[in-house]
Parts: C-alpha cells; sequence; structure tokens
C-alpha cells in the first residue's frame, strides 16, 4: 500500500469514515472526560454559638476507578460501533502505528488525526456547556502529578500509549488462530488497566486529540507541557505497531520485512508463514509446459 496514496479521496466511504472517526473521538471526550468531574455532598452541623443547624457542601474527588472504567468501557463501546467503518482509531497514537506499517495511506492518517483532534474539541466544548460551574472546569485536562518530572511523565505516555496500540495490533491480526474473544473488550481493559497506573502520574492522556481537546477548551494548553502528550504517545504507537507488525503478527517473517520496503508491499499477501505466493505465470499470459 503506497504511505503517499491520494486515492482514498475519490471514495465515499472514506468520507464516510473522516465522519465516524470524528463523532468517535467527540463521544469520548464528552462521556470519558466527563467522568472527570467533582461532585458536592452536602452535610450539616450544629452551631456551637447558637445551637442552629448550619448546611455546607463539600466537593468528593472523582474517582480513579470510576474514570479508568469510563474510559475503558466508552473505547470498547465506541471502537466496537465504528471499527468497520473506519477502523475505530479515534486516537492519533492508534493511527500513526498503522501509518508506520504502512496499512493505511498517509493523506488517511493525516485527515484522520485532523478530525479527531477537531472532534476532540467539539466534545469538550459539548462538555463545558452542559457542566454547571465548578463541576468540571478542567474538563478532564492532563498533567503531569506532584514530583514528576517532565521525562517521566513523558516515558510514562509512551508506554501507556505502546500497550493500547500493541492490544489493537494483536485484537486485529487477521490470521490470528485461537482468539474468540471481543477485540474492543481488549482494547478498552488496556486503558483501563493503564488509566488505573496512570492517572496519578500524568492523568493518562494516551491520546494526544483527547488531550488537546480538553486543554484547548479549558484554557490550560501549555506549550512546555502539552507536546509530551503528543509525543509521548506517537513514539509509542509507532513502536508498537511495528515491534508487533514484524517481530510478534502470525505473518511476521525476514521476508515480509524485506518487502516492507518495496513500493507494492501488502501486508494481506502474506500467509500464515510470512510467505508471499508467487503468481501465478498463467495470469501474465504465460503457459507451463506440459511436464507430465
Amino acid at each position: 500500500m503506497s504511505t503517499s496514496s491520494l486515492q482514498d479521496l475519490k471514495t465515499r466511504r472514506f468520507w464516510v469514515a473522516l465522519v465516524a472517526e470524528f463523532l468517535g473521538t467527540l463521544l469520548l471526550v464528552l462521556v470519558a472526560c466527563g467522568s472527570c468531574a467533582s461532585y458536592t455532598t452536602s452535610y450539616s452541623f450544629r452551631n456551637q454559638t447558637d445551637g442552629t443547624e448550619v448546611i455546607k457542601t463539600k466537593p468528593l474527588p472523582s474517582d480513579f476507578v470510576q474514570i479508568s472504567l469510563a474510559f475503558g468501557l466508552s473505547v470498547a463501546t465506541i471502537v466496537w460501533s465504528i471499527a468497520h467503518v473506519s477502523g475505530g482509531h479515534i486516537n492519533p497514537g492508534v493511527t500513526i502505528g498503522f501509518l508506520v506499517t504502512r496499512k493505511i495511506s498517509l493523506i488517511r492518517a493525516i485527515l484522520y488525526t485532523a478530525v479527531q483532534s477537531v472532534g476532540a474539541v467539539l466534545g469538550a466544548v459539548i462538555l463545558k456547556l452542559v457542566s454547571p460551574p465548578g463541576l468540571n472546569d478542567a474538563l478532564g485536562t492532563t498533567s503531569p502529578g506532584n514530583g514528576v518530572s517532565i521525562g517521566q511523565a513523558f516515558t510514562i505516555e509512551l508506554f501507556i500509549t505502546f500497550v493500547l496500540v500493541y492490544t489493537v495490533f494483536a485484537t486485529c491480526d487477521g490470521q490470528r488462530q485461537g482468539f474468540n474473544g471481543s477485540g474492543p473488550l481488549a482494547i478498552g481493559l488496556s486503558i483501563s488497566m493503564c488509566h488505573l497506573w496512570a492517572i496519578p502520574y500524568t492523568g493518562s492522556g494516551m491520546n494526544p486529540a483527547r488531550a488537546f481537546g480538553s486543554a484547548l477548551v479549558s484554557g490550560n494548553l501549555k506549550a512546555d507541557i502539552h507536546w509530551l502528550y503528543w509525543a509521548g504517545p506517537l513514539l509509542g504507537g509507532a513502536l508498537a505497531g511495528v515491534l508487533y507488525d514484524f517481530l510478534f503478527a502470525t505473518n511476521a517473517s525476514l521476508d515480509k520485512l524485506k518487502g516492507f520496503f518495496t513500493s507494492d508491499y501488502d501486508d494481506s499477501q502474506y500467509d500464515s508463514r510470512g510467505r508471499k505466493p508467487a503468481a501465478d505465470p498463467n495470469e501474465s499470459g504465460v503457459r507451463l509446459k506440459d511436464t507430465a
């Protein structure tokens, strides 16, 4: 598959796929980042001076488990809903994994990333509009935790996105045998797992578009920090895609690796042993001699 092909632009299905990626990322930010809201609870006590009852409210911080489940279940549901239309990326980190392994064209990767980012921004705008003041002002904006350096945050973002994209590739391996489970559920669980680990460290971005939408709309977009929520996931996604495709994939082989650098490379042409079947000479007009 050519990584610079413009043929995608000529099909209706491609534009429908862009709409699916836009809508999927919008819903992800709206629902999953909405789970980051801090609720309030009322409590009362007696004034020691005059004995009157005083009613106050206090915020209840959003729970790590709640957020982790919301992100994992949201992604699983959305991927299940749109995977047949666009592949269900909803994340530039996933998209770059497919780009560097030549499973999608460059133009598709660029436009996927663009509509994912716009969808994330609109999702954050809607979330802001439906949230009363003080409930979710940060809109799930990610930032390094106390004492976490930029380098540490970058490394964590790289690894958690690596886990996600590796899981995506493993569940999408068309020649894999004996896997009867739900791919979207496995992907969602990988996200929940990584959120449970990474939220205290980085806020668990894992998705550059989601991090961008929340930060931009909430007014917390800081270039000196935000770059790591792009660089870490993009690098992690690229590494996961390459590692799985050329080492762990069912059809991984040296022949496939060599073929990757040819202009007509197509991953689907390699069988479960990593071999590319020879072309039938009869198809090119050359007839086999009778050897009987």
